[in-house]
This record gives C-alpha cells, structure tokens and sequence, in this order.
C-alpha cells in the first residue's frame, strides 16, 4: 500500500472545489464547516478502503442493547475501533471475546461524531484452523473416553417416519426432501433448528432430545430414523456440531441417527456419535430409503429441468435487478452512522445522569449552615438589590395585594370578634378580673360574675357561691372583773 495520504488525491483534484481550504496568507476563501471536513474524510476514506482483511486481538468487545457488536482490534504497536452491526454479529459462528485472534472483513469509515477512524467488520472469523483443529481432537479423545463414540445401531430398512433436524430455508431440506420423494416417499418431519452462529447448537440437542421424547401413537408420530443435516462450510461454520451438547443428545437417543453434516471432506464430531455418517445430506437421504424406481427418478428430473427451463427468463430478470438493486445504499448503510451515535448518547445520557448525582450528593454532605454563611447571603442580597432599577410598579403591585389580603383578613376579623354575636342576643360571662368564663365548675367558684351584653353590663352572684366574711368587731380591753355570763 502506498505511504501518501488519501487526502493527497482528493487534492489533486479540482483546487475550486472548496472541499480543502489553503493556508497561505491572505487566502479570503470561505472556512469550511466541522461537518463539511467530516463528510469529505468519510468519503475519501470508504472510497480508499472500501473493502480491507485484517488480523488482529480482539479487545473491549461490548455487545450494546441494539444488538450491534462494539470492540476494537490490536497488534503489538497500534488498535483500530470496530463495529459490526446486528445482522452480521447474529450470523458469528462464535462468541467474540477479549483475547482472542480473529480475521475481520470490511470497510474503513470514520465517526464524525469522536472524530476517529473505524472499520464496520461484515465477516470475521478465527484467525488460523490450528487452534480449532486442536480444540476439536482434544474433545474428540475425552468423548471417546467416556464411551460415546462406537454405540452403532442398524438403520431401519423402510422407515414410515423420518425426523429431519435443519434450517427450514436453507438448500439441505429441500435435498432431502426431494431425495426421498424420488427413491421412496416417506412422511417426514422437520424440526427447524438454526445451524450456524449463537445458539446454534442448543437448538439441534433440542431438536434431537424432543425427537426422542415423543411417545409412539401420539398425535405427533414419532420418527423411526432421524437426519441430522447442514451444508458444507468452513470449520467455523461447523462447529455448532462439535459442541458438547450435540454429541450427548446424538449419542444418547433412543432413535437411530445419520449424521450429514458438510460435505464429504468435513468431519464433525457429530458424526462419530452418530449410528451412520453421510458425506451429504443428499447421501443421507439415499441412506433412509431404498430405491424405488429409477423411472420415477428419471421422470423427476425431467420436471426439475422442464422447471428451470421456465424458470430461466424470471431468474435473468431477478438478477438484472438485483445487480440494480445493488448499487443502491441500503437503509442500514443510512442509518449506520445515525445508531451509531444513538448509542454514543445513550451511554453518555446515562453516566451524566450518574455524575450529577454524585455532584449532588457531594454538595449537600459539603453544606453547612453557619453565620458566615448567613451573612455572605445577606451581603448578596443587599448587593442584589442595589444593583437592582426600582420601578414604582414593583411597589405599587406588591401593595394593592397585600393590601386585598389585609382587608380580607380584617373582614374575617370582624366576623369571628367575641363580642360580634352579642348583638344577636348572646351574652359574655366574666369573672371579677374581666376573663370570659367558659364553664359551669369555673363559674361556680367565682364570688360575682359579670354578664355582658350588647348594650351594656350587670353583675351577678351565683347561686353556689360562698357567703362574704363580715369582720369582726374589735374586742375591749378587758377589765378585772370576771364576766358574769
């Protein structure tokens, strides 16, 4: 690859083009926008790197709520942002993790959004088969240690019932259908199963476990031989029949299975678990049945051909406009940037959200409430209210309120005044001192009472009362002579 900078042919370009502004003096061009510069390095740099392989360590590999993959691909001196979008991260025949050495397919872009350059990975694969391939022996001898490899069953000769455990879109169905068709017609029963990527493997012991478990005369008939079968591929795209749950559920069912996984060449190790190996899953098929007739074959293929044949003008037609469509940008490649910087903000909203708590917290623990503190804010509002312009109708406002309120409270006043409902005939009863008496007991203890009314006040004793104490009259001296009474 050359050593120039991309931007060097971008500037060898028209030098009217606006897209790159000089630097010499006394240049009067208009100044280009962050954007503008942005959107010209995203162009030059697709346009450039189109289509790049790279090997690398994966590193900070983060799968957002979206569905897209996040990470970043390294060697020993520099590291390179990457981003593989939900429809190809679905379609991994392993799980991305930290460490690990893969080879990734794409193009180079940037993200205006941080100003940094990325590659949006459309494949990626385990760098090198060494690794898998030594993986793949390793638990090969520890399987063939705990006995599941050898347990061979003979195959039915005529099955009425054959479960098929595959994708339902995929071409190996449709092999298998037609194979058996073509020899012998059989009822078959497909369990679809996802055959590459995550989950992958779950979803075949499940398949092979649920086959098993149906009971014979229920309303499910359950199959007499099962298939297990996908199309040929890359190790990778096999591995999903290496895992250890396949082995188990194949090598433990109670019905005979073939195994045609990948092509003649491909080895798995469902195949050693399983009671026959087919090089394809169109052997698999020849496998199952006998042959019924070679006229009924010849005759298929005969309406295979004749259904190509009118086929071929709608299939020139799909083709011509799939190449048209192809050249078009796909609603993804749209909106790409656009997710991208939606979960850039998304992660970015939520940690703010986490700052400014803690920013919170740590200004209410610091507050203290003291006279220094009182008086700066006093000092503040004296200061604040100097600056301030005063307009008559601030006061004036503030008044005519306050002066509806006093009026509405004086009006309230003179409704609950004490005296108010002596006017309608009630009275006020005090005690000697001028308090009102506000019970019976209270009123009893008084030696006079005082009754109030509206148009004057009288006094009273009540009945229970104590008597007053007259005083007594000074004794005489006494003379000498003893009293006679």
């Amino acid at each position: 690859m050359a050593n120039n900078s991309p931007f060097d042919d971008a500037n060898a370009g028209d030098s009217n083009s606006g897209l790159v502004a000089s630097s010499r003096d006394g240049d009067n061009s208009a100044p280009l926008s962050i954007t503008e510069v942005s959107l010209a390095l995203k162009r030059t740099v697709e346009d450039r790197f189109g289509f790049v392989r790279l090997r690398g360590e994966l590193s900070g590999v983060k799968r957002a709520a979206s569905g897209h993959l996040y990470m970043s691909l390294k060697d020993e001196k520099s590291v390179l942002d990457a981003v593989m979008w939900r429809g190809q991260a679905g379609r991994l025949a392993f799980q991305p993790e930290d460490g690990l050495e893969v080879v990734a397919s794409g193009k180079l872009t940037t993200y205006p959004g941080r100003s940094k350059y990325q590659i949006v990975v459309e494949q990626m694969e385990i760098a090198g088969e060494g690794a898998l391939l030594a993986l793949l022996e390793k638990n090969r001898k520890r399987f063939e240690a705990e006995g599941l490899f050898g347990n061979i069953r003979r195959l039915p000769f005529a099955p009425k019932v054959i479960g098929v455990v595959t994708s339902p879109t995929g071409a190996v169905i449709r092999d298998i259908l037609h194979r058996l068709e073509d020899r012998f017609p059989t009822h078959v029963i497909v369990w679809p199963v996802l055959v590459q990527g995550q989950g992958a493997a779950e979803q075949v012991a499940a398949a092979v476990r649920g086959f098993g478990a149906l009971e014979a005369g229920g309303e499910v008939p359950r199959p007499d031989l099962l298939i297990v079968a996908r199309g040929g591929g890359s190790i990778e795209d096999l591995w999903a029949f290496n895992e250890e749950a396949v082995v188990r559920a194949v090598a433990e069912s109670p019905i005979p299975v073939i195994s045609a996984v990948g092509h003649e060449t491909d080895t798995t190790l469902c195949d050693f678990a399983a009671d026959k190996r087919a090089p394809t899953p169109t052997a698999a098929a020849e496998m199952a049945v006998p042959v019924r007739r070679e006229l009924a074959a010849t005759l298929d293929d005969f309406a295979v051909r004749q259904r190509k044949v009118v086929m071929r003008p709608v299939d020139l037609g799909r083709e011509r406009l799939e190449a048209r469509v192809g050249r078009l940008p796909s609603a993804e490649q749209l909106l790409q940037p656009h997710t991208q910087r939606l979960d850039d903000l998304g992660g970015r909203l939520r940690q703010g959200l986490v700052d400014r708590a803690a920013k919170g917290r740590e200004r209410l623990a610091d507050l203290r409430l003291s006279p220094a503190i009182l008086r700066g804010s006093l000092r503040d509002a004296k200061q604040r209210l100097g600056a301030a312009r005063l307009d008559p109708a601030l006061i004036a406002r503030p008044i005519a309120e306050q002066r509806k309120r006093l009026d509405a409270l004086w009006r309230l006043a003179e409704q609950l005044h004490p005296e108010k409902p002596l006017s309608r005939g009630y009275a006020m009863v005090l005690d000697p001192q001028g308090k009102a008496v506000t019970s019976a007991v209270t009123a009893g203890r008084q030696p006079s009472l005082g009754i109030k009314f509206a148009d004057g006040a009288i006094t009273a004793i009540p009945a229970g009362a104590p008597p007053k104490r007259r005083k007594k009259a000074e004794t005489p001296p006494e003379s000498g002579q003893p009293k006679l009474l």
